[in-house]
């Protein structure tokens, strides 16, 4: 049973990745100086400079360049660490970044999701809390709590945020639990499927 939800798990992330370069080669194309824009980007952007709005991620509305004294360069190090895996270096980053500027949220968001994926949930949980203290309406911040306890096994705990986080129209949160719906019917149709076929 595990092999096969495994297998459909897999096929179905194989598909996505499938569609999204399918869709995206189209606009890379068409406009060739201009960065491929995606979820993570947009967010690391957003979180280092909420004002640079969908689009404008080139863009430095303050014309600043970063240094190492400014709590956003060592936000995008650390950003950058976690996009390809390095989550040890982020963590070290982004706590630069809290140094340097205590007030900035996302700094501690992504701390907390660093130490999540490396499975040190006990310094995950207060670091996505104190962001979450920060901005308690955002719907992305939920969301990356509620991963992080499923991944360390507190189902019904991240069930709750998942669906707090769907109220505040988080939409990976909405899609997670229309998924889990959707799973749930299929289960309850498989019974009788068997029966049927005997």
């Amino acid at each position: 049973m595990k092999l096969r939800s495994f297998a459909a798990t897999f096929s179905i992330c194989l598909l996505a990745l499938v569609l999204v370069s399918f869709f995206s080669a189209p606009t890379a194309a068409q406009n060739p100086d201009k960065k491929p824009l995606n979820l993570k980007t947009l967010f690391a952007a957003n979180a280092s400079n909420p004002r640079i709005k969908p689009g404008n991620i080139d863009e430095d509305p303050a014309g600043s360049k970063a240094s190492p004294q400014d709590a956003g360069y060592w936000f995008d190090k650390g950003a950058l660490c976690a996009t390809y895996g390095n989550d040890r270096a982020a963590v070290k980053y982004f706590q630069k970044a809290i140094e340097l500027d205590p007030g900035r949220s996302g700094a501690y968001f992504e701390q907390g999701i660093s130490y999540g994926q490396l499975g040190n949930f006990d310094r995950a949980i207060p670091l996505l809390d104190k962001a979450i203290e920060m901005e308690p309406k955002n719907g992305l911040y939920i969301y990356g709590r509620g991963r992080v306890l499923l991944l360390s096994g507190k189902e019904d705990l991240a069930m709750a945020d998942f669906m707090k986080a769907a109220e505040y129209d988080n939409e990976d949160a909405q899609m997670y639990l229309n998924h889990i719906a959707r799973l749930k019917k299929m289960a309850s149709h498989q019974p009788r499927q068997i029966k049927s076929q005997r």
